[in-house]
């Protein structure tokens, strides 16, 4: 027992830095190593060494977790987890008076006995501890340390009227939960730390109490080895406990060693009883606070010199009698009892033939009943890892992987997660053993990473359960009359004093609605309070927010990010809409004016971004006369006009009108007026809401989907929508305005009154079947016959020259410009259907041709049948709402029989033209052979038939136009006309 160091005893009452004191003589050392009698305490002074020191030279080992750097100095322990033979120049043993515990006694006892520092070995502890380390370590010196506060009897006080910085100790679960359910109602709450916490739930949970979030502590003595807490006064709730064979009444210095937990350095302490506790003796009590107890006798020992010959030689050795009368063997631990248990087990015990074998029984026997559940249990489990180790082998991946994945969960009360972290330290412990597992580091990061998730789970529900930190910290600042210090994070929830009280969604506070009553009152009253400069800094943010922060809905709401902040009302004209601001009243009304102002700025920019043609055109001073007039419409229009509703101004611009109009991007579409840069995306989406705004609309339709160029009818919508969002409504969908120009244009070239079949290019542009199509037609205002043939695969045909991009506004236009063109503007204004433009046309569609040619291919085999349309000018288009849900097949009837009648053609619901009308030189006397005003007439879906030798003409001879004398190319037009 005898060591060359010099071996010191300091010894004395708590708080007198005895462990401050060894920590700076081993630091004094290059290697150094310390023992403690708690995981929590050791992790409390590894985290200490490693702020001072650095994590690379500082170990922390423990039955559960294994830190161990390559460079380590200084190695952090429990007593039972001290590695021996270290050969450090320091050793130091913390609450050596353990050494007479009954259960861990014999393991201090051992390091009393034998582990010695090279240089130097302190033992620290209480006073009571003096004369069995003289008995038994006769070259031992003493250093007495005084307490370095006072500690005083404050008698018994109910819960209630506990001081703030209070302790209250209970002896069982049952116990400390009770007081702190007690706590949570009368006081707010309180932090809770019992033993079977692991440190990252413990550290946690005296976070709470240390930061001054509660002011009050529930405990087991487990809070009695050493924990530096700031505590000003410490009550049992009881002073008996169950010590696991039976209740019995703590001595005086186990009080005082929990006791003592009160005051540290300087602050004075006090101590009392509390609850049922009957009020200390004041024997007991004048004993405590002048740290005066019966000394220590007797000693608790187990034999170190193990027998590992047979299973029955190894208990004989750990029963064997201590041969100093100091020392009393110690009663019957766990692993001894596993050990015994695991003895009557035939299949063991034939495992166990060599001393290699009982060596390795024994330390699968000291693995800890970290769980509490019966030694037959305990002892099963630890008989499978045997068996698994005997011979060299190692616990299998998939087995303990099982074991783990049925603990790694974090549901569950209380109880339940503190139950999964007893199981996994099992597992931790086994991962921390050498030859134990293939791969160990793996295994101890995963129980690591388990513990720690279910240390975050406990600690969560301990918080929910028995802390309102939230009421007391607001009560309690209230009351002091403080300034409210609140915070808005990223995602809007508002905490004032660190507690949430609700959502700021931009400048309107919404509380927490779990608050009921005069709780939900002081809520609201707090955060109101404390929210005033946060409303000031968010409306300065929000000002010097860049518009990219800020964007405006379909449904007209203004948002700031997430949040909204106001919505669009109408103004004295659609371009120039008016912003109302959704701010609290409590904000002010500087902060509702400043958010206005920043609101109007925004929808102000984006309206002249995104309709700047439109309000370039409204500023252009060089318009005049018919030419501004037809702008006015087009700016009230927002940038789209159906022709049919402005047929008499289109009709009556020159030129020169057209031209200056033209310079703005206007195109003269044969369906609509409009300007195709407001058709993109954007402006469409704002569109819809400037048009929805001025119209009073109650529920703001939305805008197609972007890159469409049909899309379903929106047969609810209102009157004006398909124009509005840049499509027109034609049967069951609604085309694009710009792709419908182009389909206009394919149309030039077939025969509307003969009757066509669609181009590929046809239903190319629109995306559509051959039966979508079909409706389209006739929404367009042409009739669409059915029809089924032999199938023949046509000759492949060139693309039109109209389908390819960039054409379709080139000839649009040049239609209008040219004087002989004049009558296919004129005739989609009475029906925008692009018929009336290809009246001269004669072509037969290349598909009857294929047609008559079928049977002849087919030869004698069954032919192919397959189904086409023929389409042929019906003189009534189904228009924007108007006709909704007209069933197919009827858009030509009308025409068709005014035409055998003589009737009068019908009108054009949007108020256009008697549709049917030919070119300028045919309005007078109508077409020969035809109606008056009409087409004419053939056979229904065919080509005009001729009868006998006569001849039509398709028009009257048109008049020549004089050349103008003032055109610079008057000359040279005159020298073709005569050439010609």
């Amino acid at each position: 027992m005898a060591g060359a160091s010099r071996i010191l005893a300091v010894l004395g009452p708590t708080n007198t830095g005895k462990t401050h004191y060894a920590i700076e003589r081993m630091l004094g050392y290059r290697t150094g190593i310390m023992g403690f009698p708690l995981r929590l305490l050791a992790r409390e002074v590894y985290d200490k060494i490693v702020a001072i020191r650095g994590p690379s030279v500082v170990a922390l080992v423990t039955g559960e977790e294994r830190i161990v750097p390559p460079r380590a100095k200084y190695w952090i322990c429990t007593v039972e987890a001290m590695p021996p033979g270290m050969g450090c120049d320091f050793l130091a043993i913390d609450e050596v008076q353990l050494c007479a515990d009954p259960e861990r006694g014999h393991v201090f006892t051992e390091r009393l006995l034998h582990a010695r520092g090279t240089n130097e070995t302190l033992f620290l502890g209480a006073d009571t501890m003096r004369g069995p380390i003289k008995a038994l370590v006769p070259e031992v010196e003493f250093l007495r340390r005084e307490r370095m506060s006072e500690l005083v009897y404050g008698g018994s006080k109910k819960i209630s009227r506990m001081p703030p910085r209070t302790a209250i100790v209970g002896f069982s679960v049952d116990n400390v939960y009770a007081i702190a359910e007690l706590l949570k109602r009368q006081k707010g709450g309180a932090a809770v730390v019992m033993g079977a916490l692991s440190p990252r739930t413990r550290n946690a949970q005296v976070a709470l109490y240390q930061n001054g979030e509660v002011d009050y502590l529930v405990a087991t003595d487990a809070i009695g080895m050493g924990l530096n807490l700031d505590i000003d006064h410490v009550a049992f709730s009881a002073t008996s406990k169950f010590d696991g064979r039976r209740m019995r009444p703590l001595a005086p210095n186990e009080l005082a060693q929990i006791a003592g937990r009160a005051g540290r350095g300087m602050s004075h302490g006090s101590f009392g009883v509390t609850g049922d506790a009957s009020p200390l003796e004041p024997e007991v009590a004048e004993a405590i606070m002048e740290h005066r107890f019966t000394p220590l006798k007797k000693l608790n020992w187990r034999s170190t010199d193990l027998q590992f010959g047979s299973v029955e030689a190894l208990i004989r050795s750990l029963e064997s009698l201590p041969e100093d009368e100091v020392l009393v063997r110690a009663r019957e631990a766990d692993d001894l009892g596993a050990l015994k248990f695991l003895s009557r087990d035939s299949g063991i015990i034939s495992r166990t033939t060599n001393a290699q074998s009982v060596r390795l029984l024994w330390d699968v026997c000291r693995i800890p009943d970290f769980r509490g559940i019966s030694h037959g249990e305990h002892a099963s489990l630890i008989g499978g890892i045997f068996e698994y180790l005997h011979g060299g082998g190692v616990v299998p991946d998939d087995w303990l992987a099982r074991q783990i994945k049925r603990i790694d969960r974090v549901d569950g009360d209380i109880d339940t997660l503190s139950k999964r972290l007893a199981f996994i330290r099992t597992w931790t412990y086994v991962s921390q053993r050498k030859n134990w597992l293939r791969d160990e580091s793996h295994w101890r990061g995963v129980t690591r990473a388990v513990e720690d998730r279910l240390s975050d789970a406990l600690h969560e529900r301990l918080t929910q359960r028995f802390v309102d930190r939230r009421t007391s910290v607001l009560l309690r600042r209230l009351k002091q009359k403080e300034a409210l210090l609140a915070e808005v994070n990223d995602k809007g929830e508002v905490t004032v004093e660190g507690e949430f009280v609700g959502r700021l969604d931009g400048f309107r506070f919404t509380p927490d609605k779990s608050a009921q009553g005069a709780e939900a009152k002081t809520l609201k009253s707090a955060s109101l309070q404390a929210l005033a400069p946060q409303f000031h800094l968010r409306a300065d943010r929000f000002y010097n927010a860049p518009d990219t922060e800020i964007d405006f809905t379909e449904q007209g709401g203004l948002m700031w990010g997430d949040a909204a902040v106001g919505k669009l009302v109408a103004g004295a004209d659609p371009l120039n809409p008016l912003v109302e601001v959704f701010v609290d009243d409590a904000a002010g009304a500087d902060v509702a004016q400043k958010v206005e102002r920043r609101l109007q700025h925004f929808i102000s920019r984006k309206v002249q971004a995104l309709f700047e043609p439109l309000i370039n055109l409204q500023k252009d001073e060089e318009l005049t006369g018919l030419a501004r007039g037809f702008a006015f419409r087009l700016v009230e229009g927002l940038g789209l006009l159906p022709r049919h509703t402005v047929m008499q101004e289109v009709k009556d611009l020159d030129q020169d009108a057209r031209g200056a109009l033209r310079k703005h991007g206007i195109r003269f579409g044969q369906f609509t007026i409009f300007m195709p840069l407001l058709l993109k995306p954007a402006p469409t989406r704002l569109r819809l809401v400037l048009w929805s705004l001025a119209n009073g609309v109650q529920e703001f339709p939305e805008a197609p989907p972007p890159g469409l160029v049909t899309v379903p009818a929106a047969k609810e919508a209102p009157q004006g929508y398909d124009t509005m969002s840049g499509y027109r409504e034609a049967g069951e969908r609604m085309i694009r305005i710009d792709m419908l120009e182009r389909l206009a244009d394919m149309l030039r070239s077939e025969d509307s009154r003969g009757g066509f079949e669609a181009k590929a290019d046809m239903l190319s542009i629109t995306g559509m079947t051959l039966e979508q199509f079909a409706d389209l037609m006739q929404g367009l205002g042409y009739r669409a016959e059915k029809g089924e043939r032999a199938k023949v695969k046509a000759a492949p045909e060139a693309p039109s020259e109209a389908a390819k991009e960039g054409a379709t506004e080139t000839e649009a236009e040049s239609a209008e410009a040219k004087p002989e063109d004049t009558p296919v503007a004129e005739a989609a204004e009475a029906a925008p259907a692009a018929a009336d433009a290809v009246q001269d046309t004669s072509a037969e569609p290349s598909v009857e041709g294929a047609s008559e040619a079928a049977p002849e291919a087919a030869g004698d085999a069954p032919a192919e049948v397959e189904v086409f349309y023929t389409f042929a000018w019906g003189g009534r288009a189904r228009q924007g709402g108007g006709n909704r849900g007209q069933r197919r097949g009827q858009g030509g009837n009308q025409s068709q029989n005014a035409e055998g009648a003589g009737g009068q053609v019908g009108q054009d619901r949007r108020g256009g033209k008697p549709r049917g009308q030919g070119r300028s030189g045919d309005r007078a006397g109508g077409k020969p052979g035809g109606r008056p005003g009409g087409k004419p007439g053939g056979k229904k879906g065919g080509r005009p038939q001729q009868q006998g030798g006569k001849t039509y003409s398709a028009r009257p001879p048109k008049k020549e136009k004089q050349i103008d004398p003032d055109n610079p190319f008057a000359a040279a037009l005159m020298g073709l006309k005569q050439g010609d």
